[in-house]
């Protein structure tokens, strides 16, 4: 392992990451400003990684708990360490286990919203990577799309959100799973790297139990056209 700190931006909290690992982007911050928990909700965070999601939801939000449940044992090790390092053990915790042992790992139906930045690319598809851990992060291994939407369905109340970040070409899929899970998408966003390109991120937030009724939000660009970041970006990551 090669562990850097890096500063979130948010309350001055910090990150532990391996550099020869998978580090968090910009998906991560867009996911945990998408979810827009409240401090008296209790949050589940499904494939933690290192615990970046967690971590920015706390500095942003400040909800009453956040749990991550990451499979991985180095990364699920190193994000408790980061809880611990910004004091924040109390209501951050991390659990080392597979989303598809949902059932043993938390009490169902006791999350008001559930976030997720899932592997985006299907078993045998994407690029590859030399660094195992990021190849887990990416790709579908141990568990698929399917997985991670069944175990957000059994950990959240009725009513509770379901907040993921994915690929756009995913949709379909997505929209599917979520249905026969009975959470209902409401709320979708498109992130393009910049203004005029077509977008190569999708935020859903689902529902719940939720009535058909879909809302596309405007689409979002990263950077301006000189390759800086927008002042919604900027916004989003509370520089201005």
């Amino acid at each position: 392992m090669a562990i850097r700190t890096d500063d979130t931006g948010f309350k001055g909290y910090k990150l532990l990451q391996d550099t020869d690992a998978f580090c968090y982007g910009v998906d991560a911050v867009l996911l945990a400003d998408y979810s827009r928990a409240e401090e008296t909700e209790r949050v589940l965070d499904l494939g933690s990684g290192n615990g970046a999601v967690p971590i920015v939801l706390m500095g942003k939000f400040n909800p009453a708990s956040v749990t991550g449940i990451e499979v991985q044992p180095a990364m699920a090790e190193l994000a408790a360490k980061s809880a611990e390092l910004n004091g924040l053990s109390d209501r951050v915790k991390f659990i080392c286990g597979d989303v598809k042992d949902i059932r043993n790992l938390v009490e169902g139906g006791s999350f008001d919203v559930v976030t997720c930045n899932p592997p985006y690319f299907e078993s045998g598809r994407g690029p590859a990577s030399s660094a195992s851990a990021a190849f887990v992060a990416r790709h579908e291994t141990t568990a698929k799309l399917m997985d991670f939407v069944s175990a957000a369905a059994y950990a959240l109340r009725r009513g509770g959100r379901f907040v993921l970040v994915h690929r756009p070409s995913r949709l379909p899929d997505i929209f599917d799973c979520c249905r026969k899970c009975g959470l209902e998408p409401k709320k979708l966003r498109m992130v393009a790297p910049k203004g005029g390109e077509s977008a190569n991120i999708v935020l859903v937030s689902c529902v719940k139990g939720g009535g058909k009724e879909l809302k596309i939000d405007p689409q979002l660009s990263v950077h301006t056209q000189d390759g800086g970041y927008t002042e919604e970006i900027e916004r989003i990551y509370e520089r201005i």
